[in-house]
């Protein structure tokens, strides 16, 4: 592949990327393993001929899936976005990471600052049996949970607080402040589902509810419990971090969807005469 001239004028990309992320020390690049991060960028490296950095919408954990991240990247090479998703699905091969649409948006999209939600589900496993099909995407629970308790506890936390007993002694935000939209369970046979949206979370938080919830579900917490956990700002009040496996971000939203139209846009001198717009 020959690399791009130097100085040439780049095109925003929005891609939208699904990846399990087992075997990966997360979405953000680290020295002691691979991550999905350095996968995209060595695929999108070899298309352009030169190194190419990506900017995302929610920078997952070791282990936690995504059906539906959004990053972008700038590309200075003009491709069609049938071809920039082959190519970038055909250079992250043998990884579980794959491209699903790529859309080519203005200079002021950030998939991370533009976004004004993210939504997370948290998939559980209540029965006695171990999983096999569902093997490392679910927290396995084998005595019964009271979903109707746990949504009981859940109301608690809905809207804007101080979540410091939901959030990880790493959390590097600068506030403990978030305000949650959402926080539903929901069953679905042996499955049950936590689903949480907000426009930003802090780390572990998801996971740090569920494990709460789970204790309320196990009938070892009574449901108003939880609102004395989020009085208390104080992460050991709360309960166990649930396992990485069964967390997975299912969207990203934005005040105007780039990828609403459902397909992959054109190429990219088709789709520079719209750069100017916000998205």
């Amino acid at each position: 592949m020959s690399e791009t001239e130097p100085g040439a004028a780049k095109q925003r990309w929005a891609l939208k990327i699904e990846y399990d992320g087992a075997g990966f020390v997360g979405w953000q690049r680290q020295a002691n393993g691979l991550s999905v991060q350095e996968v995209l960028e060595a695929a999108a490296a070899k298309l352009e001929g030169a190194p190419v950095a990506s900017i995302v919408a929610g920078r997952t954990d070791a282990g936690v899936h995504a059906a539906a991240q959004i990053a972008h990247i700038d590309l200075a090479r003009p491709i069609a976005a049938p071809s920039l998703i082959a190519a970038l699905n055909f250079h992250m091969q043998p990884h579980a990471v794959a491209v699903l649409q790529a859309v080519a948006v203005g200079p002021d999209f950030s998939a991370r600052f533009s976004a004004i939600g993210r939504c997370y589900r948290y998939d559980i496993l209540n029965r006695p049996a171990r999983p096999a099909l569902s093997l490392g995407r679910v927290w396995h629970v084998k005595r019964p949970l009271d979903a109707a308790a746990m949504q009981e506890a859940a109301r608690h936390l809905l809207g804007k607080h101080d979540f410091s007993s939901f959030r990880a002694a790493s959390c590097q935000a600068k506030s403990p402040l978030r305000t949650l939209d959402r926080l539903d369970i929901q069953r679905n046979g042996d499955i049950l589902s936590i689903v949480a949206e907000a426009r930003s979370f802090l780390h572990h938080q998801v996971r740090n509810m569920a494990g709460t919830l789970v204790k309320v579900g196990l009938g070892e917490w009574p449901p108003r419990r939880v609102r004395d956990i989020l009085e208390a700002a104080d992460r050991r009040a709360a309960g166990p971090t649930a396992p990485a496996e069964g967390l997975t971000l299912t969207a990203v939203r934005y005040s105007v969807d780039p990828f609403a139209d459902g397909e992959s846009g054109g190429d990219s001198s088709e789709r520079r005469s719209a750069s100017g717009e916000t998205l």
